[in-house]
């Protein structure tokens, strides 16, 4: 991956961030997902009063590319997160342990590995999903 794609896919979950949905915490995170047939799917935080029906970012994308029916191929993604208006701003974000678990089943099932760039006012930290989910539980695991 070139930084190219880096900084289209962190303009792209940066722009996703402006649409979060989060009254609650006032914090805003995007996501945006490239997949190996050059697809670009963002996602956007969704709060809800009872907090624990809440949808982080990566999960919305996810979710939008499962819904074509298609099981693909996810070569990288981007995260970003913050106060509304200043996605990127703060602190590094990366995806959540739900996320990450998330994320891993379906590069699992597309047989990847993808590169993980999280946001942060530091710079953006550059990871594999193996980094962030070291032994991870999938597909695999089940027989």
């Amino acid at each position: 991956m070139n930084d190219d794609t880096r900084d289209t896919l962190m303009a792209a979950a940066r722009k996703a961030a402006a649409g979060a949905y989060a009254p609650y915490s006032n914090f805003h995170v995007g996501a945006a997902l490239l997949l190996a047939d050059g697809t670009l799917v963002t996602g956007a935080n969704v709060e809800n009063a009872s907090y624990g029906l809440s949808l982080c970012a990566e999960t919305v994308a996810i979710a939008g590319i499962l819904a074509t029916g298609d099981r693909p191929q996810l070569q990288a993604l981007a995260v970003t997160g913050g106060a509304p208006g200043a996605a990127g701003q703060g602190p590094q974000v990366t995806p959540c342990g739900r996320c990450r678990q998330i994320i891993n089943e379906i590069a699992q099932l597309g047989g990847t590995d993808p590169v993980v760039w999280c946001d942060g006012a530091e710079g953006v930290l550059e990871t594999r999903l193996s980094e962030l989910l070291p032994y991870a539980f999938g597909p695999a695991n089940l027989g």
